[in-house]
């Protein structure tokens, strides 16, 4: 059934592009007529015509060409044929004198391209783009006149150490609390109303290097301004500012009817202690407070509560309440690893002490190439007993090649090593999702030696555990004197045996017995202490730690509400202003990647827009159609670039020939030509390669 529905939102958004194309190929069509130009075809789609249409010769399967070329008189039957053609990409208006990829296609007839005034033909030419804009804005009118549910200019949660959480408001006190705040609702960017928190993300994107954004921020019934400079994301590659989108607080649901996905739904909810609450369920009360309405403000209460458990309360769809309480996740620490050959990957850890890779839950066997969820990474090529960030790194090292993984998979009659040689994706993956046994073992991967903030410009630094000789595979059996079972009560071991030396001001030197890995399962493992000494500021970092939510965030549904015109007159206004909008966007976009603040994996060719139309086209026809009209107004942007090849080029080589009196010489047009054409067709062959890979790689 998912596979059905994904042909069928496919099959709308290639009719949408060739809705989009038709608008276009109409508006050439239309002005070329109005100029007197004589129009040989009309054409949507690309290659051999599937059937075709001509006044005086009717419908015909295939085109009416050659029968239209061997009539004696042509008397009664026109000269354009409307033809639709096999590929359904692109398509065309071929005029008498007029090929784009051919400057020598001139004629001298009288009602030929080149007969015509330079005027009129910058008319013709233009003419494409503005009937995608006409249209472009017509479908935004629709769309806001009906209303789109759309994510609220509202700050989500603030990631710590990002320059939102820095940022201080404008003439604030040095004693001023820093950052933006979960809750915040965003009235303007830089001096624009905010509609959507899609605003943020674009204008974060799209900034200048070096220059900051200004925010208008409602808190509290009181109005700041922030000036926040965005910095690269490690994680993204891509300007931001730190801040995450709206969560509510209802939890995800699943599509009616799927009991697959119900029975996988509760499952999880019952491995996070929500026994009893099922999806789609509204969380109604943390403690005392009951107007929860955001998931920030459920991470909020757990990072408060210093440790105590926490009632809430939940409304099932069913209109049945179920009250539990949940122990907060002590946290750990996160900071970036360096991958090979760019890129980064988040580790937890504690003072440098890194569990070791699993597959996480989730994961979906059919695609993991043997592994299940649970599996403990032994082996990932040639990195044994790896954390996240080695073993993600291992396996990318062999990108389109194979990997050797061995595995430890718990079954009912015991724990059993499974050997696997596994195919690695050209983007390096191999179809699972990584965890952690953080939370069911005190078992160690190899400390790494450099860790880097998650906030641009941190240099990496070696941890607290870098200078520890552990063995990959070793079991942290002993703190000093206790027996931790999981990283949770790791960390309590530590802090209770260094809060005097902290208190102190002085370094701590804690003894840890560790349980060596051994090959054979029936050799009794030998036990190894280490002396461990931890700084001044390692102990001020280990008790810096906090609390957080053990219930994650992509548990919850985002945040929505209706962006609605409040009428005709409105609609009409924002139609205009979101055409436009776009329109300066897509511009600032190229800007952006020469500047090289935006990257070229960061663009989307014919196949990654057509995947992301049919995810959006489950969301809906209006968002299909907000969609569409995004497709049209970039279209209209990119047919107007001064290239050769496409209608900006052409535009000005008519600009040209407007001032010199004649077209410019052959041989620079022809040079100009080929140039276009190679620079559109390796940006295609990139971003199309990207595409590709990306959905090779889900």
């Amino acid at each position: 059934m998912q596979s059905l529905a994904t042909i069928f939102d496919l099959a709308l958004v290639v009719l949408g592009f060739g809705l989009i194309i038709f608008f276009h190929e109409l508006g050439h069509f239309l002005a070329a007529r109005w100029a007197g130009i004589r129009v040989l075809a009309f054409a949507i789609g690309m290659g051999p015509a599937v059937c075709s249409f001509r006044k005086g010769l009717g419908f015909r399967k295939g085109s009416s060409e050659p029968e239209y070329r061997a009539l004696d008189s042509r008397l009664g039957v026109s000269h354009t044929e409307y033809r639709l053609n096999w590929l359904p990409f692109g398509g065309y208006v071929k005029m008498l004198g007029q090929e784009d990829l051919n400057p020598q296609a001139v004629s001298d007839e009288p009602d030929s391209y080149q007969a015509c005034r330079p005027a009129k033909r910058m008319v013709v030419i233009s003419a494409g783009v503005i009937a995608n804009l006409i249209l472009a804005a017509l479908i935004f009118m629709f769309v806001f006149k009906v209303g789109i549910h759309s994510d609220p200019p509202v700050v989500g949660d603030v990631i710590p150490g990002t320059p939102a959480a820095r940022a201080l408001p404008r003439d604030a006190t040095a004693a001023a609390d820093p950052g933006l705040r979960p809750g915040d609702l965003i009235l303007q960017i830089d001096g624009r109303k905010a509609r959507s928190f899609n605003d943020v993300l674009l204008a974060s994107a799209m900034a200048r290097r070096g220059r900051p954004v200004s925010l208008l921020v409602e808190r509290a019934g009181e109005t700041l301004r922030f000036d926040i400079v965005p910095e690269v994301g490690r994680l993204t590659g891509a300007l931001e500012l730190g801040v995450t989108p709206p969560t509510s607080a209802t939890l995800a649901n699943v599509r009616p009817g799927d009991h697959k996905a119900l029975d996988a739904a509760r499952k999880a909810f019952d491995r996070l202690g929500l026994l009893g609450v099922d999806p789609g369920a509204q969380l109604a009360r943390i403690d005392a407070r009951a107007d929860v309405t955001m998931a920030a403000q459920v991470a909020a209460a757990f990072r408060d509560s210093n440790g105590n458990p926490l009632r809430l309360q939940f409304n099932n769809p069913s209109g049945a309440s179920v009250t539990l309480s949940l122990d907060p996740r002590p946290r750990l620490a996160s900071h970036l690893v360096p991958i090979p050959p760019g890129g980064y990957q988040v580790l937890e850890h504690l003072l440098g002490l890194a569990p070791v890779m699993r597959v996480a839950e989730g994961t979906d066997p059919d695609k993991a190439q043997g592994l299940e969820p649970g599996d403990v990474f032994l082996r990932a090529g040639a990195v044994e007993y790896p954390s996240v960030p080695q073993g993600i790194a291992e396996i990318r090292a062999r990108a389109g090649k194979t990997v050797e993984l061995a595995v430890l998979r718990t079954a009912d009659d015991g724990p059993k090593v499974i050997n696997l040689n596994a195919r690695v994706s050209r983007d390096g993956r191999v179809g699972f999702f990584a965890s952690s046994t953080a939370d069911d073992s005190t078992l160690l991967s190899k400390p790494h030696p450099r860790l880097a903030d998650l906030r641009e410009g941190s240099e990496p630094r070696a941890p607290a555990a870098a200078s520890l000789p552990i063995i990959p595979g070793s079991r942290l059996i002993a703190a000093d004197g206790r027996s931790p079972a999981n990283f949770a009560d790791l960390r309590a071991a530590l802090r209770d045996a260094t809060r005097a030396a902290l208190n102190a001001g002085q370094p701590a030197t804690l003894t840890l017995a560790l349980e060596l890995p051994t090959a054979d399962p029936s050799i009794q493992p030998t036990t190894e202490r280490l002396d461990w000494t931890l700084s001044p500021d390692d102990l001020r970092a280990l008790h810096a730690l906090g609390w957080e939510s053990p219930l994650p965030s992509t548990l919850f549904q985002p945040a929505e509400f209706l962006l609605k015109a409040t009428g005709p007159l409105d609609a009409l206004n924002t139609g205009l202003a979101e055409t436009h909008r776009v329109m300066m966007m897509t511009y600032l976009t190229l800007a952006r990647l020469f500047e090289g603040t935006v990257k070229v994996e960061h663009l989307k060719g014919p196949v990654g827009i057509a995947h992301l139309g049919t995810l959006i086209a489950d969301r809906g026809l209006i968002w299909l159609l907000f969609f569409l009209a995004l497709i049209s107004v970039n279209l209209a942007v990119i047919n107007f670039l001064p290239l050769p090849i496409v209608d900006g080029g052409q535009f000005i080589f008519l600009v040209v020939e407007a001032i010199r009196g004649k077209p410019a010489p052959m041989a620079i047009q022809n040079a100009a030509t080929v140039i276009g054409l190679a620079l559109i067709g390796t940006l295609f062959v990139v971003v199309t390669f990207n595409d590709v890979m990306n959905l090779i790689g889900r």
